[in-house]
């Protein structure tokens, strides 16, 4: 009799008819209540119903039906499920892994009220997707990580907030313990509660606002925030970017002027996330595009790279690191945080660097312990051009982050017919040999490096031998300076040259002269290097590189062996082209550092405004390039 119940129970449950299913699994569990089958079927209804509670408890009913069962055949089928603390197991980990990466409170847009992550946790144990979840992933034999993931991730999303600060706004101690919704609606506290409202409508749970979600008081969880926040919001689903100053129905260049644009934490904030949403102060969408996300409008990401000068790639896909590093500070020169330490905190993320949080310190130590660390992680000297005043924490880094808001001058470039041309005229005047140890000098130097606010620049140096004042003017005044196998150049500056140090001209060492390939390519021939490497800043696209290299590479095959038998005999053809290529590429005008030597045998470098462009006299002057040393700037 439990059978043909059985069967019934099962026909109902193919047809969704939880209820008379629930009946029927009922009668065969009376009729039979050492069987597994009944409670089987009724967590199958159970769960159809969304009684969750009721059937996890039926199901773990039926695991020990099963576990204790004297049918040899019965524990096999034990073993095409898991247990409930397997699954709670498996939940609670991925949990644990999801939580690392969000922010450690959250608001919850449905009740109002702030939540630290045990209070997430236990949110999560009480809703009806934990519930669901368990229910579902007890019945499988194996857990279904992936299952559980996508439930997690759905339910945890949080969307943050991009704001600029406007009068007083709510902090931790002013929504600890109360409901968001019931604050009164003054100031700042009419912006949260729309955001959270606005979160809401949008479907998501969580909401994160810098005005009370981190507890400014805690030293320890602010050093934690300033570091992390590039990552909770590169994982957040949705980041909404306010504009309190941007009216209604306004048109398009609105966003343009918004002083959103000109705050320091904005450009983290907007590039870490994938979605982004833009809000006009009535918290209507910006000209009214009502797409997922804004970051695929042509119109507004074209509008905002105008305002913001940052290009179209790094807008819509930015990937944080220390590479492009004098781009990446152009950025932030027009830019102003109210604590003024914070202009260099709120670069941390951008460049994927942690460093210690210490307010107070001024705006010169923070920023020249950024600088310190790219230029000593990455070797990339390019955050060292800028021009204006020096820093006091070293010399050779500015004082403030403004100074990158001038391009650096633009060089003139060859054309790989212009290389080969002088390649051809270093024959009378340069040999093979000279020109190779020189190659050798500088590929066996170290990267520049930073220690104790010292930066130890490797360099070609050129001793200055004459300093005279030519004329000031608006309290500049501009020097002619002369100096070892360089042409003589002028130099404007506020600061007075000294006349009783030693005054070097330096040309900072960068090592993509040496035109190396990558160590993956070492096994490559000329013909593959010179196909296949990237072409340098300031010269022809890729595809006009490749195209000369190709005739570069056509013409050199046959007579280059002769060209250098002519001088030394055989050689290595590869290395002594490229030994050729660096002495043409030296002999370009470059940017040069003016350094003084200091008592203790250490130089400063003397800022000036605007770039030092230098050159070397003329090819000869090769002999005066062997000049390398590795200065330590104070």
């Amino acid at each position: 009799m439990h059978t043909i119940f059985a069967n019934r129970a099962k026909a109902k449950l193919e047809k969704l008819l939880w209820e008379d299913a629930l009946v029927d699994a009922q009668k065969v569990i009376e009729l039979n209540p050492s069987s597994y089958l009944g409670y089987q079927l009724q967590h199958a209804a159970l769960d159809g119903t969304q009684h969750y509670d009721e059937a996890i408890e039926a199901f773990q009913i039926m695991l020990s039906k099963l576990e204790n069962s004297p049918d040899a055949q019965t524990p096999e089928l034990r073993q095409r499920y898991v247990s409930l603390s397997e699954a709670e197991g498996a939940v609670r980990k991925v949990v644990d892994i999801q939580l690392e990466n969000a922010p450690p409170r959250l608001l919850n847009t449905s009740t109002g009220r702030l939540c630290d992550r045990e209070a997430q946790r236990t949110d999560f144990k009480t809703s009806m997707e934990y519930k669901k979840l368990l229910s579902s992933t007890i019945k499988h034999a194996d857990l279904g990580i992936e299952r559980i993931q996508a439930v997690v991730m759905s339910y945890f999303r949080y969307a943050m907030l991009s704001h600029r600060w406007t009068g007083k706004e709510p902090l931790l101690q002013d929504v600890q313990d109360r409901v968001v919704y019931k604050l009164d609606p003054v100031g700042g506290a009419v912006k949260l509660q729309s955001f959270c409202k606005t979160a809401r409508d949008a479907g998501f749970l969580w909401a994160w606002s810098d005005t009370c979600c981190i507890d400014k008081n805690n030293n320890l969880e602010v050093q934690e925030s300033v570091n992390t926040m590039f990552v909770w919001y590169s994982y957040s689903a949705l980041t909404i970017i306010y504009l309190s100053d941007v009216m209604p129905l306004s048109k398009a260049g609105a966003l343009a002027r918004s002083a959103w644009n000109r705050r320091g934490w904005t450009v983290q904030e907007f590039l870490a996330p994938t979605i982004v949403l833009f809000y006009r102060k009535d918290w209507t969408l910006y000209l009214d595009d009502h797409s997922p996300n804004h970051k695929e409008s042509v119109a507004i990401m074209q509008e905002l790279g105008y305002a913001t000068g940052i290009d179209a790639r790094a807008l819509v896909a930015f990937r944080p690191g220390m590479k492009g590093a004098r781009e990446k500070l152009q950025w932030a020169s027009g830019r102003v945080t109210t604590l003024q330490e914070d202009m260099a905190y709120s670069l941390f993320g951008i460049f994927g660097v942690h460093l210690p949080v210490i307010y107070g310190e001024k705006k010169q130590n923070a920023l020249g312990r950024l600088l310190q660390e790219i230029v000593a992680r990455s070797g990339d000297i390019s955050a060292l051009d800028w021009v204006g005043k020096s820093s006091d924490f070293n010399s050779c880094l500015p004082a403030d982050i403004s100074s990158y808001k001038a391009l650096p001058s633009t060089l003139p470039s060859l054309s790989e017919d212009q290389i080969e041309t002088s390649i051809s005229t270093l024959r009378n005047v340069v040999a093979v040999d000279l020109a190779s140890k020189l190659y050798s000098l500088l590929d066996n130097l170290s990267v520049p490096r930073f220690a104790n606010c010292r930066l130890q620049l490797p360099c070609l140096a050129f001793p200055v031998t004459e300093v005279r004042r030519s004329r000031a003017r608006d309290q500049k005044v501009t020097y002619e300076v002369r100096a070892n196998g360089l042409i003589d150049l002028s130099i404007v500056s506020e600061d007075k040259l000294p006349t009783r140090q030693t005054l070097l001209l330096v040309y900072p060492w960068n090592r993509y002269l040496l035109e190396q390939p990558s160590p993956e390519d070492d096994t490559k021939s000329v013909e593959d290097y010179y196909m296949t490497a990237a072409p340098h800043a300031n010269e022809p696209g890729e595809s006009d590189s490749r195209w000369r290299a190709s005739r570069l590479i056509d013409r050199v095959r046959q007579p280059v062996s002769a060209f250098f038998d002519a001088f030394t005999g055989p050689v290595d053809s590869e290395s002594h082209l490229r030994a050729l290529r660096l002495i043409v590429r030296l002999g370009q005008p470059f940017r040069a550092f003016l350094l003084a030597q200091q008592r203790g045998g250490e130089y400063a470098r003397i800022a000036s405004d605007h770039d030092i462009i230098a050159q070397v006299q003329d090819m000869s002057s090769v002999r005066k390039m062997t000049d390398v040393r590795i200065i330590e700037i104070l």
